[in-house]
């Protein structure tokens, strides 16, 4: 017992005739005839009776029609929702963000994607850096967005994508230094600093930039990430050297009221992005498209605040 037989069968019993069934199949009489013996003699039951150009079911045939459209419905269901994978119009995806990005512009453009798709099941996480790397590493995610810091010890078990770009100063309108085009690290001596966390690799980052030139790095606002450091530089407390997928976000968000002035440094230093992609976690069509669009809409919105962004 087969697809085809079973196909041909219901057909048969819809119609009550070989010919309108070879008609609607495309195949001859002839065949329709033989996949019926060939299914009568795969289950050892006679199904039909002739009556004159009729075939008329016997009553097993009848309880064989109702498992049969259910076998037939249930395989066409199966074989639409693989072509929807294919397609990658529907499928889950697990996915994580730093929190920066998973603030807003992770998820808007998760949202933005997904408009087209309303089969998709989502599971979205907002974790630090080391924690996606360690979901990426036990393949417990389709990819996480994080900030690359270079493995130490153990093989990593996921594929990073480097993207790189030049972060700015953050400074209220009003600081005497939001007037410059550029700012250097050695104007930043003594200032007061918003930071990331000092374990952070901006952070050690800008640790040896300011003690190359001699200054003093002065952090008196440290954060998990810039975002919550916004208030405390529109109201002048502090200036930060910040990554620009933040200025992204708050010329988005606007958290700074328009009291925000982003300034280019003039030794540039870049922030290091990662998407990382598990080793021994296939992806799904989507998830590849998700992952593919994002790093397109990642560049983009590098270009459009002039991050210079390279891939690496």
């Amino acid at each position: 017992m087969n697809f085809i037989q079973l196909n041909v069968f219901r057909e048969v019993m819809e119609s009550g005739s070989i010919s309108q069934t070879a008609k609607k199949l495309g195949r001859t009489q002839p065949a329709i005839t033989l996949a019926i013996k060939n299914l009568e003699k795969s289950l050892d039951i006679k199904l039909f009776e002739r009556s004159g150009r009729r075939l008329l079911p016997v009553p097993e045939a009848r309880y064989l029609l109702a498992e049969a459209t259910e076998i037939l419905d249930r395989m066409s269901t199966v074989s639409e929702t693989m072509k929807s994978l294919r397609n990658a119009h529907s499928g889950s995806l697990v996915v994580a963000a730093m929190p920066g990005p998973s603030a807003f512009i992770f998820p808007r453009f998760v949202s933005d994607t997904m408009s087209e798709n309303s089969d998709i099941r989502i599971t979205f996480s907002s974790r630090s850096s080391p924690q996606i790397r360690e979901l990426a590493s036990t393949q417990s995610i389709d990819f996480g967005f994080a900030d690359f810091d270079a493995p130490i010890g153990k093989t990593p078990q996921y594929h990073p994508d480097i993207v790189s770009a030049e972060c700015f100063c953050a400074l209220h309108r009003d600081h005497p230094l939001a007037q410059n085009s550029r700012v250097a690290i050695s104007d930043l001596d003594d200032e007061p600093m918003g930071s990331l966390h000092s374990n952070l690799p901006l952070t050690r980052k800008l640790a040896r930039e300011f003690e190359s030139v001699g200054a003093r790095f002065n952090i008196v606002n440290a954060s998990q990430f810039f975002l919550p450091l916004m208030p405390f530089i529109s109201s002048g407390h502090c200036c930060s050297i910040v990554d620009p997928l933040t200025v992204v976000t708050e010329r988005e968000l606007d958290i700074g009221r328009g009291q925000i002035t982003f300034v280019p440094l003039q030794k540039p230093v870049r922030y290091e992005y990662a998407i990382l992609t598990p080793l021994h976690r296939p992806l799904s069509q989507f998830a590849s498209r998700i992952k593919d669009n994002w790093k397109e809409e990642l560049l983009s919105m590098l270009e459009s605040v002039n991050a210079r962004p390279k891939q690496m």
